[in-house]
């Protein structure tokens, strides 16, 4: 009972939090992924270096997130325009990463190849979906000062349709689990069905169809297509990090947030789930 208040309590604030700071206004977005960002990446690279021939420089590997997510808020809402080449915003990343690849040949006795490895991962898994959260956030707007919108509904949108999935999934696998008992990926996740995994993205989609009749930026088809590539992708980012913390022998990434372990805990479902929503809304834009 203690452990339940606790992860209730826990996830109330969670929840009140991000969904506060999406909405407030696009600097406490900034600010809260930028700080999420900077914090999964670092748990991220301490997991990995308690491997005994890896070592990622988890200090700069945290940094480059930081300025990776920076360069992509500053460009996608309009303050990289003010500079003479808009672009250049990325430069400083992309020198960090020049320092991540040459530095490993000073770190001495290790597994060089695995350190790489790691590192770039600790950027494309980690760092890079956060990052592109900004993309789907800032819209092209000529009547603004920037030339852009923030647009929250999108963002949220990601993380509602995830909750959903998740809550659907929980439920119609609890109730329908044992007795139609076809697990997803039993080698992987032994608790998960496939009919919850189906449950759950029906709720995402219904999800959908609920928020178009609030957010008419969408048809009814397109935010339930959002649902639905959300939730498809959301499961396989929740599989992959359970993957990797299966090659890694550990059970939770760490344990920040109580009763739920860490932020790549938390935001595993996100992290493909991100870079799929880029691209099926700049596809339905482009229609």
């Amino acid at each position: 009972m203690n452990n339940f208040i606790l992860r209730t309590f826990t996830g109330i604030a969670f929840v009140a939090v991000l969904v506060g700071a999406i909405i407030y206004s696009p600097f406490t977005f900034g600010t809260l992924f930028a700080v999420v960002s900077a914090l999964a990446t670092l748990e991220f690279c301490r997991i990995v270096n308690q491997q005994e021939d890896v070592r990622v420089n988890f200090f700069m590997s945290t940094v480059a997130s930081i300025f990776l997510y920076l360069a992509f808020f500053a460009y996608s809402c309009g303050y990289a325009n003010l500079l003479i080449m808009p672009a250049s915003v990325f430069l400083p990343y992309v020198a960090m990463l020049i320092y991540l690849l040459v530095s490993p040949l000073y770190f001495g006795r290790h597994n060089a190849l695995k350190s790489w490895a790691f590192t770039m991962m600790s950027q494309v898994y980690v760092a890079l979906p956060f990052a592109l959260l900004n993309a789907i956030s800032f819209i092209p707007y000529p009547m603004g000062p920037l030339g852009t919108a923030y647009v929250y509904m999108y963002p949220l949108a990601v993380f509602l349709f995830l909750w959903s999935s998740d809550t659907g999934a929980y439920c119609v696998g609890s109730l329908l689990g044992r007795k139609i008992p076809y697990k997803l990926f039993p080698s992987i996740s032994p608790k998960k069905s496939w009919v919850g995994s189906i449950g759950g993205t029906l709720l995402a989609v219904a999800v959908g169809a609920v928020i178009s009749r609030y957010e008419p930026s969408l048809s009814l088809v397109q935010w339930m297509g959002f649902g639905l590539v959300v939730a498809i992708f959301g499961t396989w980012g929740d599989l992959v990090e359970s993957q990797i913390k299966r090659q890694l022998g550990i059970k939770d990434s760490g344990n920040v947030l109580p009763g739920h372990g860490g932020f790549l805990d938390r935001f595993d479902s996100s992290l493909l789930a991100i870079p799929a929503s880029l691209i099926y809304l700049y596809t339905v834009w482009s229609i």
